[in-house]
């Protein structure tokens, strides 16, 4: 995607609905340039639509609620009435969620037991932030967005705050593995496009089998680094970015 292309789809998301010659005006861009994008982006033609006045309203908001991000969601909520569901309750609605965007539930490998592994340790993490302001934080499992070949971004959980997204990668491991580091990062680029400029998505790699880990290892071919952790650790790396030791 480029910058052109990055631009429009953060304006559609952001706006209540925005006409193609604002969306011009505004990126001092050709009209015939913008109309090319809005026709023939992926982006603009599968996670945004036009209504009947000629207003381009994306899916998913660039704002906080994140209004429509439910919709391609196993389960979607504030932090709050996450941590108000008891286990069960919210397995249903993880089940239920899953269903409706097309899912496979197929439990023969231990996806439930995956579930139920992240969704502890986020508990976890959340008595370890005790004192923090997190009620409205929005948290997110089993993201699946799989619209095209070209529009395809998944998740196991999402952490949202003011300014950070958090893309967490579960593994049932003990052991870094570079296949698992490359997984994790690897949707975090489309992620900032359906987040927009105003955050940015910090992808880590939870390994629920290690104790006391944390690390950042680097990326195959490029000079960035990803965060990997035990999930008794993963309140380390928000604090890396949200400094709550410094207060």
């Amino acid at each position: 995607m480029d910058i052109i292309e990055r631009d429009i789809y953060a304006l559609i998301c952001s706006s209540d609905g925005i006409k193609a010659k604002d969306i011009a005006k505004k990126l001092k861009k050709d009209r015939g340039v913008i109309n090319h994008y809005l026709y023939a982006s992926p982006y603009m033609h599968e996670l945004c639509c036009r209504d009947t006045e000629y207003n381009w309203h994306g899916y998913i908001r660039q704002a906080r609620p994140h209004k429509g991000l439910e919709d391609f969601c196993g389960y979607y909520s504030t932090v709050k009435e996450f941590l108000a569901l008891e286990e069960e309750e919210w397995m249903e609605m993880l089940q239920s969620g899953c269903r409706r965007i097309g899912r496979n539930l197929n439990d023969t490998r231990g996806l439930f037991h995956s579930f139920r592994d992240a969704a502890e340790t986020m508990r976890a993490l959340f008595v370890d932030l005790e004192g923090v302001d997190y009620w409205d934080w929005e948290i997110v499992f089993e993201l699946r967005i799989k619209k095209s070949r070209a529009v395809r971004i998944y998740a196991d959980v999402l952490l949202i705050t003011e300014k950070y997204v958090f893309s967490l990668e579960f593994k049932m491991n003990g052991r870094i593995e570079e296949k698992e580091v490359q997984q994790a990062a690897k949707y975090s680029a489309y992620q900032e496009i359906l987040f927009g400029p105003e955050y940015d998505v910090i992808p880590v790699l939870v390994l629920t089998k290690a104790d006391d880990l944390y690390c950042y290892v680097p990326l195959q071919g490029m000079t960035a680094e990803l965060p990997v952790c035990s999930g008794n650790m993963l309140f380390n790396v928000l604090d890396e970015y949200l400094g709550f030791l410094e207060e």
